[in-house]
């Protein structure tokens, strides 16, 4: 009898786990399938990327060879969002040890970036030379890989050179991105010699072969992080700046070195989530995190009025902090970050929060070293619902970097964001390297008193940001997105609906999400725009009852969380469960 009793006790609890994790029956069935598998799975951008990580996991590589090969293969599908000429994050997830890593590949301003040589410019430009700053993605790649990687450079480096050298398709999606930004790309030769034919931006169907690019990454795997920032690549991508009319230095270049530092976390409800530090926004959505955990999300009802109300308020009080006091912390004051993260803030924090009322504009920021918040926001008058559907452009909201996930049969995450910035960055693809370069430099900003003011050798704050967690002590979901100031928002959104809302991985993933741009955007000139995008597909009545709440909204056409990848371990079976957003050319792979 005793032991019925310890039978029954076990089956309550696995089907207890079993409904805390995976969606009822009674919830409406996903467009793309969950990908599930045991062996490996990779989630990117592009199934070339995927295919790429998911054929070193077969031979034998782990979850970090695979995503630095699949890293390397998206720097050519979607050349508009990262490449060698990106900045990069990484956190690893170490199975045997159950440590989380953290690799800051993000790159510099040149010395020469002076606040009064940008004024004098009229402000910090979005594409050319002077909008590129030192790329540190090689570097934190390449460091990645020795310290935990398992294959050779020349093996990892192996789908992207045959990719390179043998070409690829132009995709519906990237004949799109190069068709919008024709007039940007069709002002720098070397850029047109690859991305242009008979003077038209290649089309969906067209086959593209870099031999340029692959003689590049041959010279990598001879010369490392050498060859690139020190060696024949610099100096070709240095002169090719100069004549330009930029202002690289070969030192610049020459005294760069990613980083290994610790990452930031919160327990939500158990579950250790894990972010990027600064110079990320990776604290934004830990932040609000702590916010939320003081409201009853499930009562108030998945994508209700009051739930997206609290949503958004808590990022903005978040985004508030972020542009307070985030910035390079070789040049800023000494950051908050304990008293940030502290669930004592938060409470400060979400006191601010009315259910009735949005907070106008951007909040001021609070004072997490004494744990309050300056009570001086002002509260906005209701609105009514704009009747017009905006359109919604993926690649202009949601490029403007890539993500991947990787998980191995030993259960490694890898969580890597990476990005040229803008679509294709500066325009401009290095001549005889071939790739292109960032334009980072046009994230800083010219104010003085601003945290993230440009200055000689400063790393600009990045909204980079992948994200992994860490449940019961085991590893539970690796995510991330590409979309600048909406990164932070809808990772949140994507992470909610899976711990509070009980969704499948991919149901999570096509659901409707808001995103607010009221506070302080990353691009120069910092504008606070002050709406709230919301989804067409959301009801009329949930619409109406943000603008009750007074929300500006601005309805677009657009699906889905953002452009999220995610890949979450099963806590029961260990099996891989994988899903993109409706977005691009996302794509989820297993084996």
């Amino acid at each position: 009898m005793a032991m019925k009793r310890i039978w029954i006790s076990i089956l309550l609890t696995a089907l207890l786990l079993i409904l805390q994790t995976f969606p009822s029956a009674a919830q409406q069935r996903s467009w793309r399938p969950t990908v599930m598998s045991m062996r490996g799975m990779v989630a990117s951008g592009h199934p070339l990327a995927s295919e790429a990580g998911l054929r070193i996991l077969k031979e034998g590589g782990n979850a970090i060879d695979a995503a630095i090969a699949a890293w390397l293969v998206q720097g050519q599908v979607e050349p508009g969002m990262t490449g060698l000429g990106a900045d990069m994050y990484i956190l690893i997830y170490l199975a045997k040890t159950k440590e989380v890593k953290f690799i800051n590949g993000s790159g510099p301003a040149p010395m020469a970036a002076t606040l009064d040589f940008y004024k004098s410019k009229g402000g910090m430009p979005l594409e050319g030379a002077l909008s590129v700053e030192v790329p540190g993605a090689v570097d934190g790649a390449l460091l990645a890989l020795k310290r935990y990687g398992s294959k050779s450079l020349a093996q990892v480096m192996a789908p992207a050179i045959e990719i390179a050298e043998q070409g690829f398709p132009v995709s519906d999606t990237l004949a799109g991105e190069l068709r919008s930004d024709r007039e940007k790309l069709g002002k720098f030769p070397s850029t047109t010699k690859i991305w242009f034919r008979n003077g038209e931006p290649l089309k969906a169907g067209d086959v593209v072969v870099n031999r340029d690019l692959a003689r590049t990454l041959r010279t990598i795997i001879t010369g490392g992080s050498d060859a690139f920032y020190r060696g024949s690549i610099a100096k070709t991508t240095i002169d090719y700046l100069k004549s330009n009319g930029g202002i690289h230095t070969a030192s610049d270049w020459a005294n760069f070195r990613a980083h290994e530092d610790e990452p930031i976390a919160i327990n939500y409800k158990g579950i250790d989530v894990y972010e990027c530090p600064p110079n990320s926004q990776g604290h934004v959505m830990l932040q609000a995190l702590n916010i939320l955990e003081g409201f009853n999300l499930r009562e108030m009802g998945h994508n209700s009025a009051p739930y997206l109300h609290v949503i958004t308020e808590a990022l903005k009080l978040s985004f508030a902090d972020r542009n307070a006091y985030n910035g390079d912390p070789k040049f800023v004051p000494p950051i908050p970050m304990k008293e940030l993260l502290s669930k004592k803030y938060a409470a400060a924090r979400r006191a601010l929060i009315n259910p009735d009322r949005a907070i106008e504009g951007e909040p001021p920021p609070g004072d997490p070293r004494r744990m309050t918040s300056l009570n001086k926001q002002t509260y906005s008058a209701p609105q009514s619902a704009p009747v017009v559907v905006n359109a919604w452009d993926e690649s202009r909201e949601l490029g403007l970097t890539t993500y991947l996930a990787v998980v191995d049969k030993d259960r490694n995450m890898v969580s890597i964001t990476s990005s040229i910035l803008s679509v294709f960055g500066s325009g401009m693809v290095v001549d005889g390297a071939g790739y292109f370069l960032n334009n980072r430099m046009a994230y800083f900003s010219l104010d003085p008193k601003d945290p993230n003011v440009v200055a000689p050798g400063k790393r600009t704050r990045q909204t980079i940001n992948p994200a992994l967690a860490v449940k019961d002590g085991k590893p539970y979901i690796v995510f991330g997105t590409p979309g600048a100031d909406t990164q932070p928002q809808t990772q949140l959104q994507f992470f909610l609906n899976v711990v509070e809302f009980r969704m499948g991985v991919q149901q999570a993933l096509e659901v409707p999400a808001v995103i607010s741009n009221s506070f302080r955007g990353s691009y120069y000139p910092q504008r606070v725009i002050g709406r709230l995008i919301t989804p067409a597909m959301l009801p009329k009545d949930v619409q109406e009852g943000l603008a009750a709440r007074g929300h500006k909204l601005d309805v677009r056409n657009s699906r889905g969380v953002g452009s999220v990848k995610a890949i979450m371990i099963h806590p029961l079976t260990n099996v891989l469960m994988g899903g993109v957003s409706p977005t691009g050319d996302s794509y989820v792979m297993g084996w």
